[in-house]
């Protein structure tokens, strides 16, 4: 089976990262993380890159005139890494057609929530506020909504009277560590079949 590139587009701390990093160099995953690109030059995820010897670049969108063309060179690096999958790792921006057209259908994404609800930002505490009994995490293929692609992978996480919204956040984080390799695993292993909103897992 072809070892796959993954290109990861960060905006934060990196942890997602990480785990997608460290499933690749134990061999869990048959792929290998090519270039880490992030919108914040002070991501500490692109040091996690530089520490484990990938290629980890800063793009400013104020650098360019519009979204298609900061999206542009973004492709223009993940083809020149020869990405086969496209990471969303914390990664703040709604990805946009020029993006999405480049790679459609293999640009995957981890969000803090049951999906369909509490999309956007801060997931978390939206299901908090709501008073949710059940949270959780959400791995699905990105389309051109926000936060509205085939769902991939979900891990549910129980809501205590007693939670505060960050104990809350670190409960769904450890079940974001633990689901989104497990999916960026099944595709670079092309296992995931998609039908319309549903995917399947290939036996």
């Amino acid at each position: 089976m072809e070892r796959k590139n993954l290109g990861v587009l960060v905006s934060g701390r990196g942890s997602n990262l990480q785990c997608i990093m460290d499933a690749c160099a134990a061999g869990k995953i048959p792929a290998r993380v090519a270039v880490v690109i992030s919108d914040h030059s002070d991501a500490y995820a692109l040091e996690r890159a530089r520490q484990a010897g990938i290629p980890a670049l800063a793009v400013n969108m104020r650098d360019y005139p519009d979204k298609a063309g900061y999206e542009l060179y973004i492709v223009e690096v993940l083809q020149k890494h020869g990405v086969h999958l496209v990471c969303l790792a914390g990664y703040m921006r709604l990805v946009g057609p020029t993006l999405l057209g480049a790679f459609a259908g293999r640009i995957m994404n981890i969000h803090p929530a049951l999906l369909p609800s509490f999309p956007g930002l801060h997931a978390q505490e939206q299901a908090w506020r709501y008073g949710v009994k059940y949270s959780g995490c959400t791995v699905h293929f990105v389309d051109d909504g926000m936060d509205t692609g085939p769902i991939i992978m979900q891990a549910v996480v129980p809501v205590y009277d007693d939670d505060t919204v960050d104990m809350l956040t670190e409960r769904i984080l450890e079940q974001e560590h633990r689901i989104y390799p497990e999916a960026v695993k099944l595709y670079c292993e092309d296992k995931l079949i998609v039908e319309g909103r549903r995917v399947r897992v290939r036996v």
